[in-house]
């Protein structure tokens, strides 16, 4: 084959294993011959749309196996794959289609909102075309199933994953089919997945972790992929005991909504051979709920940038090395260094910096952000706080930029917030920085409480005065009901800082209890 990138490798893939079941998303499997044969449909009519090579070919809306098609006939083509956020605003819709280029746009029936941003471009609706529009189905029956080979080399750019879509203007990250292949050799290497893997795939898809550190492995190996379209606690495990499932991942806050739920003691969880955490630091109280349940609770680091897997400890690590996010991957490289560049001693912290072939090729038509994004050495400069160990594992602090500054002192959030979930009534938390007028900033826990539990401000600082130097001990504590988050599961730290980081707040009490709302302490 002329095509070397992923667009081949569902014809790859077909050749050694056509009747085993690629794909299974509400009741319906659809086995690897049958993906083929729509990837393969579905690049013919892009191509009668006026697709060609290096065309960008955009996709809006949940987990679906129209997505994996969608990214698969891009790639057979040699076109740029372009997939959206679902819970961008109109105008950032409108800024990425703009920004990208993208000559069609995929979308689902729950987005029609939002495509009414699109612009001028084709529209092709998964279900209930409008009029102009065309329809998904009848664009895959009506075309051929020929084979297509393309010229794609590793080096050409797969896709454009935009970045920082819910908090600021989002970005494109040019990832190669190189990037992406490297960083599948990697998790093959790393994670071990094998051909008979079961993969439940609820982080989005657009998300770079549920794409690329799960499913597209999961694929290569010639395992099924069971997709869902939206994250429920209660239903991923009936998905696990229903498919027995063997893989997954997960943000911290999944991990922790799924423990939470009644029947999580109870719960059949004998079929996972591992589960991996990422997206954040991950609290040492979530890492032992679920080795008490004896599972191998892994946890990765990466971002977007690098494809995303940078860091990864592995299951016959994780207890040892629990809590660190482990040493790099196989074929990338990681060090953290000081403000000069040079690696830091062990137990200090420094930013991460990582180089390899899963680092991507730069921002779309965006070179200022490329150059600042990168060291004078070539190393892509992550922004992230961390901290080495003597043999080499790493631990991941918090962002730079959210580094509380207080008298001189600097105070990391997420250390602050994984004592915090040391208590027994605190479901979920964060630590901001807010105005003082003596220290400059100190630190304001927001947290959440577990159902039918109750906690004062007061209680909850005298829990934290036996666990943390005084200075880092937050100042007030703000009761919610939920916390913001991504459409990912991710903290929206600066919805948090605009909501409750002003000097004062309006105070109702300091006890949260089920009938109140919110409190503070």
């Amino acid at each position: 084959m002329r095509n070397q990138g992923i667009g081949s490798w569902t014809a790859r893939r077909v050749r050694k294993t056509p009747d085993k079941v690629a794909v299974v998303h509400e009741g319906r499997s659809q086995t690897y011959r049958q993906l083929h044969d729509r990837v393969l449909r579905l690049a013919h009519g892009l191509h009668g749309l006026g697709v060609r090579k290096g065309d960008r070919v955009a996709y809006l809306g949940p987990n679906h196996p129209a997505f994996l098609e969608t990214l698969f006939a891009a790639g057979v083509l040699g076109a740029v794959f372009v997939p959206l956020n679902t819970r961008l605003a109109p105008a950032e819709v409108e800024h990425v289609l703009t920004d990208s280029g993208s000559a069609v746009l995929v979308y689902a029936p729950e987005q029609a909102a939002l495509v009414q941003a699109a612009g001028p471009l084709r529209l092709i609706a998964l279900d209930h075309p409008a009029k102009g529009e065309t329809s998904y189905e009848d664009l895959i029956t009506a075309s051929a199933t020929d084979p297509i080979d393309e010229p794609v080399t590793l080096d050409d750019l797969c896709l454009i994953m935009y970045t920082s879509g819910t908090t600021g203007r989002p970005k494109g990250a040019m990832l190669t089919h190189g990037n992406l292949t490297w960083n599948t050799v990697n998790v093959l290497v790393d994670i071990d997945l094998a051909c008979d893997e079961v993969t439940l795939v609820v982080a989005p898809l657009f998300h770079t972790a549920g794409l690329n550190m799960t499913c597209l492995p999961t694929l290569i190996k010639g395992g099924t992929v069971v997709l869902m379209s939206a994250f429920d606690p209660a239903k991923v495990l009936d998905q696990v005991e229903t498919h027995r499932v063997t893989y997954m991942f997960g943000v911290p806050t999944m991990y922790n909504a799924m423990a939470a739920c009644p029947r999580w003691e109870e719960a059949d969880l004998s079929s996972l051979r591992q589960v991996n955490c990422g997206g954040a630091p991950v609290p040492e109280a979530t890492i032992r709920t679920y080795q008490r349940r004896g599972l191998s609770f892994s946890q990765g680091y990466g971002m977007t940038e690098t494809s995303p897997g940078a860091l990864y400890l592995t299951k016959e690590m994780s207890r040892a090395k629990a809590g660190t996010a482990g040493v790099p991957h196989f074929f990338t490289d990681v060090r953290v260094v000081g403000p000069d560049l040079t690696e830091v001693a062990p137990g200090e912290k420094g930013e991460i910096v990582v180089s390899g072939p899963t680092v991507m090729r730069g921002y779309w038509h965006n070179p200022v952000e490329t150059a600042q994004a990168f060291a004078p050495d070539g190393w892509f400069r992550s922004g992230d706080v961390a901290t080495p160990d003597e043999d080499g594992y790493i631990t991941v602090v918090d962002r730079l930029k959210d580094v509380i500054i207080s008298g001189g002192e600097n105070i990391y959030p997420a250390e602050v917030e994984s004592a915090l979930h040391e208590h027994p009534a605190i479901a979920e938390c964060t630590v901001i920085g807010v105005p003082d007028p003596r220290w400059g900033e100190v630190g304001r826990a927001v947290v959440t409480v577990k159902p039918g539990a109750r906690a004062s401000g007061p209680e909850v600082l005298a829990f934290l005065r036996d666990r943390l130097a005084g200075y880092k001990i937050p100042k007030s504590v703000v009761f919610v009901d939920e916390l913001p988050q991504s459409a990912t599961g991710k903290l929206l730290k600066k919805l948090v800082r605009a909501r409750y980081g002003g000097p004062t707040l309006p105070s109702t009490g300091d006890t949260w209890g089920p009938s109140q709302r919110a409190s503070t302490g």
